[in-house]
């Protein structure tokens, strides 16, 4: 039985590449750059370039010889990181590339259509082949860091007004960054202990200081338990103010973060309802707001006013990776053009269980925007299942006639296990191949 299951999704996959040949690699020139952002000659092309597109430049090449014939077999090429094609114009097309790989006006770029890659993710993604057009977010790409970077937030950690950026990696590093134009320095570091899964962070001042405390959330495999410690730095130091047996993130952005905890698995793999996270009496304790969180976990809902004079909206990930918006009088609706996936999952007993990219909500021009990832599968169908992804989209979809409607979609160079918010901006971090991530701010 399970030899014919794996046969039939063979045959599956096979059938979608013939349905939808990839088309063959073209090679244009490269005739701009600025800093990750390579602009490409696509005037000669006779099929035209897709946003999502992949491409690779040509860094360097040499003859390949058999040596004892003494043969000319060909060129052999060195290539950069794979890039994914943002804008596209009518005579030239802009890519980034995850990396700096010291990229030169006139070298050569060899170009691949990445459209047929969700069709292998998930049988809704048909609806993905129309691609949407560049985006008018304005990005601005930190350089890379050396750290696989699994959530993200931003607050004043080094001092007041500082506006850091605090990441946690896959090695349980927390570190705390400084920006100075392109590049982020790494201020501070905190190395959470050995033997836990590092899952989520968030940064919000709740003790009534000038700078925020980091609440790091961590699962224990050996006692199937997740808990998360609270680190502030004070007086040239690190000091572990609590651990709480909660899963605990923000939502919100900026000064208008709110902190949520929830008790895990209350039923099964399922988490309960959440309350806010309150410092009374020089203790960290749940509030007095409570939020059905329909059992998913925290780290994929948010609340936001969608619509003037009512309350707050709850907008969630389904398990099935579904976005579910649910307004406050009684409407539903459900955006199931793609899927949101995440490499970030733990094994509870015989479970697997997944933890979703947070969803984002901004208001621009006073039109709510919820804000949503998408990973596209390393290998196709299957390997989304493990967790295996290669490239990321990050998609802004808004309340249209009472259902979401796409609005704009970033295409990104690697993929994302989590995103935040802050004051004037949307931040995720692309994980590219070499182990490394890029932190991108995309502007309100």
């Amino acid at each position: 039985m399970v030899y014919n299951y794996y046969m039939k999704i063979t045959h599956f996959l096979l059938a979608l590449l013939v349905t939808f040949p990839l088309l063959a690699n073209a090679q244009v020139t490269v005739v701009r750059v600025q800093n990750h952002q390579i602009y490409l000659d696509t005037s000669a092309l006779k099929t035209p370039v897709k946003v999502g597109d992949s491409f690779k430049i040509i860094i360097s090449s040499e003859k390949l010889i058999n040596p004892k014939t003494g043969k000319d077999l060909g060129l052999v090429h060195n290539y950069s990181p794979v890039g994914v094609i943002t804008e596209v114009q009518a005579l030239y097309a802009v890519g980034n590339l995850p990396s700096e790989v010291g990229v030169e006006i006139g070298q050569e770029a060899v170009l691949q259509a990445g459209a047929p890659a969700p069709l292998l993710v998930t049988p809704s993604s048909a609806a993905q082949a129309v691609q949407p057009q560049p985006s008018l977010h304005v990005k601005n790409f930190y350089q890379p860091i050396e750290q696989e970077i699994v959530s993200l937030s931003s607050g004043d950690i080094t001092a007041a007004r500082a506006e850091n950026i605090v990441t946690l990696s896959a090695k349980g590093r927390v570190s705390v960054w400084d920006r100075r134009g392109e590049v982020l320095n790494e201020a501070l570091f905190y190395q959470l202990p050995s033997g836990r899964t590092p899952l989520a962070i968030s940064a919000v001042p709740l003790r009534g200081k000038d700078t925020a405390e980091i609440f790091a959330t961590v699962y224990d495999e050996r006692l199937t338990r997740i808990s998360t410690l609270i680190l502030a730095y004070e007086n040239g130091q690190w000091v572990v103010l609590d651990t709480l047996p909660y899963f605990v993130k923000e939502m919100g952005c900026g000064n208008e973060k709110t902190l949520w905890m929830q008790r895990p698995f209350v039923a099964g793999v399922f988490p309960g309802n959440a309350r806010n996270v309150v410092y009374e009496n020089g203790k960290f304790a749940a509030g007095k707001q409570e939020l059905a969180t329909r059992r998913t976990w925290v780290m994929g809902d948010n609340r936001f006013p969608f619509s003037q004079g009512d309350g707050k909206g709850f907008i969630y990930t389904t398990s099935a990776g579904r976005i579910k918006l649910e307004l406050p009088n009684g409407k539903t609706t459900e955006y199931k053009e793609f899927s949101v996936g995440s490499p970030n999952r733990v094994k509870y007993k015989q479970e697997i269980v997944k933890f979703y990219p947070s969803l984002q909500v901004i208001a621009s021009n006073g039109n709510p925007q919820v804000v949503a990832v998408e990973n596209i599968a390393k290998y196709g169908l299957l390997s989304s299942t493990f967790g295996q992804y290669e490239s990321g989209k990050v998609h802004f979809l808004s309340l249209e006639k009472g259902r979401l409607t796409l609005q704009d979609t970033i295409a990104l160079g690697g993929f994302v296990y989590d995103t935040a918010c802050s004051a004037g901006a949307v931040l995720t971090a692309e994980a590219l191949p070499d182990g490394r991530s890029l932190v991108v701010e995309i502007l309100k």
